[in-house]
């Protein structure tokens, strides 16, 4: 079973790798003040050593992306030239990134001031000391924007090193929060089934594409696509149990043969997902860039304090409802002896049906908090699949409550992980997890000795 477990995430892996470096390496991004996008501005992309790659204007939505040819050390420079008057990078105008096979990183370039408000006597930009105008560095100790994959917070420099971790700290909750939700579905399936479902990481990407299609087609407001999102996410997870899995399970077919079934349903998706809506980073237009405000030494985004308090209740919701509610308890009867549980009269079929149905709805909810944190990616699923089944491993397979602590434990040490290596290299941290937990605690932090033979 691990052998296949293994195998089935080398196959599964590798075909993403292969497809992503396929769609070539970029740079893109959104360009923003306030929530107004700003048009017009010229960015500039060239290597480490200064040989141009590529240019952009930056559209009217505000987006921008430069096309490079292979991973390495680039710079994308903002012409502050071109910003309108009033406006200016907030923490400089040069991004140095170090990009990998395959990826098309986004690129932060936060802006501040007012847009319309020159300098007196026709500047382009305002004077020191004026509303909008450049601040005093010894006053404020500078800024240092922290930037990742997952979330950005702002950490006032003059504050050193503990201001960092705390930041990375909290970057690992919040990132833990959104495997959490991914990985409890997953847990449940796994408990109640046996299913090592690789395809799980599909219903994150699921999810938040229905977001963009009701806030960018249908043009819904944002908080009202993300609860038509998790609504229809655990109406696509119920289908595919009623019609798919559940059909598979009456056929009697093998664990091993659904494990690699769920292999080519996690393609089909993908890559689904790619046809419809390409290879670019596409964003929803509400809450793309929000004013920060401070907390202590670290200044937050309200929509990511928001976000965290939202994933909170809806895990600990869950947590309760397994412990009191009827069907909580039918659900542990079910992953603990299908058989008994059949005998003493539960629906086991319909315990399953609705484990598929919150699973699709948690996973869902995961992709509609990335996607207003960091846009919809064809291949987000794909990289939250390693992180989810980490969080799942280190848990403890089939125990819920093991995966929600094993994915906060996850975010917070990939986050910190960045403070002695690159950023882009924190997610060997996972497979170092992976490795660890099984060769020294197989069943994980809440999981129990089984025998075997």
């Amino acid at each position: 079973m691990l052998a296949a477990l293994l195998g089935g995430a080398i196959v599964i892996f590798g075909l993403g790798a292969t497809s992503a470096w396929a769609q070539g390496e970029g740079l893109h991004g959104t360009l923003r003040s306030g929530d107004d996008p700003v048009a017009g501005v010229t960015i500039t992309v060239s290597t480490a050593d200064g040989q141009e790659v590529g240019e952009a204007v930056t559209a009217e939505d505000g987006t921008w992306e430069v096309l490079v040819p292979g991973s390495g050390d680039y710079r994308a420079e903002l012409d502050e030239s071109t910003l309108p008057a009033g406006l200016r990078p907030r923490s400089g105008a040069v991004r140095e990134v170090n990009l990998l096979g395959g990826e098309n990183r986004p690129v932060l370039f936060a802006l501040e001031g007012r847009a319309g408000q020159p300098q007196p006597g026709g500047t382009a930009s305002p004077t020191p000391g004026e509303p909008g105008g450049e601040e005093d560095p010894d006053e404020l100790g500078g800024e240092e924007l922290v930037e990742n994959d997952e979330t950005e917070v702002t950490v006032v420099a003059g504050r050193g090193t503990l201001g960092t971790v705390l930041a990375l700290t909290y970057d690992g909750i919040h990132f833990g929060l959104y495997i959490a939700l991914a990985a409890l579905g997953l847990s449940l399936i796994f408990g109640t089934m046996g299913l090592v479902n690789f395809s799980h990481g599909e219903l994150v990407t699921i999810g938040a594409v229905f977001c963009y299609f009701f806030n960018i087609v249908v043009g819904v407001p944002v908080l009202l696509a993300g609860v038509a999102a998790v609504l229809l996410g655990g109406l696509f997870g119920w289908a595919q149990e009623r019609w798919f899995w559940g059909w598979l399970r009456k056929r009697s077919t093998g664990l091993i043969a659904m494990m690699i079934i769920s292999i080519g349903v996690a393609l089909m998706l993908r890559f689904g997902v790619l046809y419809f809506i390409g290879a670019s980073a596409q964003r929803l237009n509400e809450y793309v860039v929000q004013d920060t405000f401070d907390i202590g030494p670290l200044a937050f985004v309200p929509k990511t304090l928001i976000a965290d308090g939202v994933m909170v209740a809806v895990l600990v919701t869950v947590g309760l409802a397994l412990i009191y509610t009827r069907w909580g308890k039918a659900t542990r009867a079910v992953a603990d002896n299908p058989a008994l549980a059949e005998a003493s009269g539960i629906n086991v079929d319909r315990v399953i049906r609705m484990v598929w149905t919150l699973g699709g709805a948690l996973a869902g909810l995961s992709g509609v908090v990335f996607a207003i944190d960091q846009g919809v990616r064809w291949q987000m699923g794909l990289r939250a699949l390693l992180l989810i089944f980490a969080a799942v491993i280190l848990g403890g397979l089939g125990t819920a409550f093991g995966a929600m602590i094993g994915a906060l434990i996850v975010g917070v040490f990939l986050q910190l992980s960045t403070l002695v290596i690159p950023n882009e290299m924190k997610y060997i941290g996972a497979l170092a997890i992976l490795i660890a937990v099984l060769l020294v605690r197989p069943q994980g932090i809440l999981g129990r000795r089984e025998r075997v033979g």
